[in-house]
């Protein structure tokens, strides 16, 4: 389970900008936008964020995932297609091998909300 990881990557890079921060504000929310084609499972990364995030600066924060679709190019046939992930990548028109990939590689934080303090 590699979400397990890609959730220590999260907390370290959102705890090194929390500690550059003066105020270290409370955060609400991060944002992520993972892509389709990452075979990340974002109920798995929810879980695995819950867990690691108890007891720590972001426990009670909300992990909000927003999914990008697998989209791809084809060059012979100058028309973009959504590939069937797992079951095939070719182009549907002419069957040329999926090799230019125009959306569904994403794995980053969008944005990250937190309260200011009076």
């Amino acid at each position: 389970m590699h979400e397990t990881d890609m959730t220590k990557a999260l907390i370290m890079t959102v705890r090194d900008w929390w500690d550059s921060q003066p105020e270290r504000p409370p955060v609400e929310k991060i944002h992520l936008i993972v892509g389709q084609f990452t075979c990340v499972e974002p109920v798995s990364l929810q879980f695995a964020f819950e867990v690691q995030t108890r007891n720590t600066f972001l426990e009670g924060a909300e992990l909000v995932i927003r999914e990008t679709p697998l989209i791809a190019f084809c060059h012979p046939c100058q028309q973009q297609y959504q590939p069937d992930i797992g079951l095939r990548y070719a182009c549907p028109t002419c069957g040329s091998p999926m090799e230019d990939i125009r959306s569904g590689r994403e794995l980053k934080i969008d944005r990250i909300e937190y309260a200011l303090e009076d």
